[in-house]
């Protein structure tokens, strides 16, 4: 089949699941007692906020993921872990009220069939991307208003990544281009690996990838360009790794709100802040120094109080 026709089916098939989202979606939030009777669980004040906060929420947000984006495989991959959800809470509703099977079990005929549809979409995204199936693919640009050689000084400084990169707490040179990065995980857990820089121009191009048997497997690289019309450096960074848990545990992150492509979006604007004002803009002052996982417990800054 025709690469172009392929990715044709696989965008229009992503589509039908974002629009088919949306519907449900509204429909939960809407009309969260219906629903309810209608997959025969109780239709009281429980069994509509499930309905209505776990499910209703939850279908519109991941659509809304699935229908804009670019590179809609990680997004295809959360409603398989929503699907994995909805099952879990039918088999609960079966256990509860068995006399009510019927409804119960046609509602779970339904989902096995989107789930199908989800995981064959998810699949097709995934070839075309050319990742494996457990692998993540994350790009993001910005302009910074600082020459490019600031710009890629600071970065190429791996030390300083932890300053704005909120995942990661501390990155140690090793030398020969070797350097050891700790990072937070999911459920409070840590991870770390070494990685080498495989790519050095100066003020182009940095590239990285984690040494052969690390816990996460990745590879990254930064080109930095002038911003047209003198507005300083535009920074444009691409990431592929593949989780320790695999693409399922990382499309459950993303449905926490641990989501790799908003992450690094994050980073960058506070990249941005820290080589444009010096620190990160979040609060009075930086007394828990300057990493930005401890900048970001701090509260935002306050008006002095009125004299008056």
């Amino acid at each position: 089949m025709d690469r172009k026709v392929y990715d044709g089916r696989i965008q229009r098939g992503a589509t039908g699941l974002a629009l088919f989202s949306l519907g449900l979606g509204s429909a939960q939030v809407s009309m969260p007692g219906a629903v309810t009777r209608l997959i025969g669980a109780d239709d009281g004040p429980t069994g509509r906020m499930v309905t209505r906060w776990v499910c209703g929420v939850r279908e519109p947000a991941v659509g809304l993921g699935v229908g804009p984006s670019s590179a809609p495989n990680p997004w295809l991959w959360s409603r398989v872990a929503g699907d994995a959800l909805d099952l879990g809470l039918l088999a609960a509703v079966l256990v509860r009220h068995p006399t009510r099977r019927m409804r119960t079990l046609s509602a779970a005929a339904a989902v096995l069939g989107v789930t199908a549809a989800d995981v064959v979409t998810a699949r097709g995204a995934t070839r075309g991307s050319g990742l494996r199936s457990d692998e993540l693919a994350v790009q993001a640009t910005i302009t910074v208003n600082r020459p490019v050689a600031e710009v890629f000084g600071y970065w190429h400084d791996f030390t300083n990544l932890p300053r704005f990169m909120e995942h990661l707490e501390e990155v140690t040179l090793l030398g020969s281009n070797r350097s050891r990065w700790t990072a937070k995980a999911p459920a409070g857990r840590q991870v770390a690996w070494e990685a080498e820089i495989t790519a050095d121009t100066a003020e182009e191009l940095i590239a990285w990838r984690s040494v052969e048997g690390a816990d996460v497997a990745t590879t990254g690289k930064v080109r930095f360009q002038p911003a047209p019309g003198d507005r300083g450096t535009e920074v444009h960074v691409a990431i592929e790794y593949r989780p320790p848990a695999g693409r399922l545990g990382s499309a459950v992150a993303k449905l926490l709100g641990e989501s790799p492509d908003q992450q690094i979006r994050d980073d960058l604007r506070r990249f941005k802040q820290v080589l444009e004002t010096g620190e990160v803009v979040l609060s009075d002052g930086s007394p828990e120094g300057t990493k930005a996982s401890r900048q970001l417990r701090q509260r935002p800054a306050q008006p002095l109080p009125s004299s008056s």
